[in-house]
């Protein structure tokens, strides 16, 4: 039977026939399939646990880490399971230091199976946002207030949002939430934000940032102005603020701080638990492992030493 808690997990993930079973019926539903030429003309190797494929072509062997974020990871299965349990289900996220006093393995090596875990949580966003919309900016980074003074007068050099990041969220009521980093608060920027994840036609709820001034054409927008109240019937933004409050929570209680270059994994991490909220541990996990086919995550790449998957 299948895990349906955190301990449940640990003990079913520590036999290996259980973690191949498991992640065969979600990476191959029809039968195992060679990922790199797509045969199912494959024959299994119990001695070690890999799968040889019949066809003729450079490299026949394969195993479940082929093809996934875990390739080439000498880290076992079971640890990589149980990390995957408790990021995708830890309300506040979980930190590399947890994971690396949790599964004995270096903090280096627990920030860098983080980081791919995090990659796996993007969402495509192939459909649009539609219905009623909420639209809103925050900015991340750290409170003045809790940096030594000279750490402080050499990283605040103004007052607002001057020197954090941007980010942008969108939220379909009843539905998904989609945010990004953005360059700025500027027309440009938020814009297009929205016509890329928002169909036309949709009710656009804002507040009165001028920036958002001219989507009336697109859209059926309406405006709330926080100086004046915080709801006007159905015109508010507080499903958002309510996940700006979540995003805040684990980034300053579980993180505490996040660079600015791997903002946007935080921000797919934290998206995909408000996004399946109302599911099970189970189902948030069985989800989750459904995606980590086909993405690659190098450390290289992950400290910015070649080309990373970076949106700015």
């Amino acid at each position: 039977m299948e895990p349906t808690t955190l301990q449940e997990a640990i003990l079913y993930f520590a036999d290996p026939l259980n973690c191949r079973q498991y992640l065969m019926a979600r990476r191959w539903p029809d039968g195992v399939a060679c990922p790199r030429c797509g045969s199912r003309n494959v024959l299994f190797l119990e001695k070690y646990n890999r799968w040889h494929c019949r066809e003729k072509h450079a490299a026949p062997q394969f195993t479940l880490k082929t093809g996934t974020l875990m390739e080439d990871s000498p880290i076992g299965l079971d640890k990589w399971l149980a990390a995957m349990w408790l990021v995708v289900n830890c309300k506040n996220g979980v930190s590399s230091y947890e994971i690396h006093r949790a599964l004995g393995v270096t903090q280096k090596t627990a920030w860098f199976l983080d980081h791919r875990i995090r990659l796996m949580l993007g969402d495509d966003h192939a459909a649009k946002l539609s219905g009623e919309v909420e639209a809103d900016e925050t900015f991340i980074g750290g409170k003045a207030r809790n940096m030594h003074i000279s750490k402080r007068q050499r990283q605040i050099t103004g007052t607002g949002g001057k020197d954090k990041t941007a980010v942008m969220g969108l939220l379909e009521r009843g539905g998904k939430v989609r945010t990004a980093v953005v360059p700025n608060r500027k027309r440009t920027a938020l814009q297009t934000e929205v016509r890329k994840h928002v169909e036309a036609g949709a009710a656009l709820y804002t507040d009165a940032l001028p920036s958002y001034s001219g989507l009336a054409q697109e859209y059926a927008h309406a405006v709330v102005d926080h100086a004046v109240a915080y709801v006007d019937g159905r015109v508010h933004t507080n499903g958002l603020e309510n996940f700006w409050s979540l995003l805040k929570r684990s980034i300053s209680g579980t993180y505490v701080s996040v660079e600015p270059f791997h903002l946007f994994r935080y921000l797919d991490e934290q998206s995909f638990r408000f996004n399946n909220r109302n599911l099970t541990d189970a189902q948030r996990f069985d989800i989750a492992t459904r995606g980590m086919v086909g993405k690659r995550l190098t450390f290289a790449g992950l400290t910015g030493k070649e080309g990373a998957d970076h949106p700015l």
